[in-house]
């Protein structure tokens, strides 16, 4: 990555900082309103969208399409192999603490 490409990266991070700390805290009752099911629901979609995203990168750059290179279709399938296996350790810890709790004296 040349100098240039460098200076870019840390311009949008100082520019997604800078945001991040301009967005006021959450309160305790918008906090209180997410419930756990709609949370978990949302980020499985999220990695649906990340391996539908990765799936039509790599079709893409099998076709040969110019505007698709090979270093942006395999950072997307990683990101969507990792964010998959994320998913699947919170499952087996879901699971783990289920039977955990099914296993408890009443």
């Amino acid at each position: 990555m040349n100098s240039n490409g460098i200076e870019q990266v840390l311009a949008q991070m100082r520019e997604l900082s800078a945001a991040a700390a301009a967005k006021p805290a959450a309160s305790e009752q918008e906090v209180s309103n997410v419930s756990f099911s709609s949370m978990l629901k949302d980020s499985i979609g999220e990695v649906n969208e990340s391996q539908l995203e990765a799936s039509a990168m790599k079709k893409s750059f099998e076709l040969g399409q110019d505007d698709v290179n090979l270093a942006d279709v395999m950072i997307s399938v990683q990101k969507s192999n990792i964010s998959f296996e994320a998913m699947m350790q919170v499952r087996n810890k879901l699971v783990e603490a289920y039977k955990e709790v099914m296993n408890m004296p009443v």
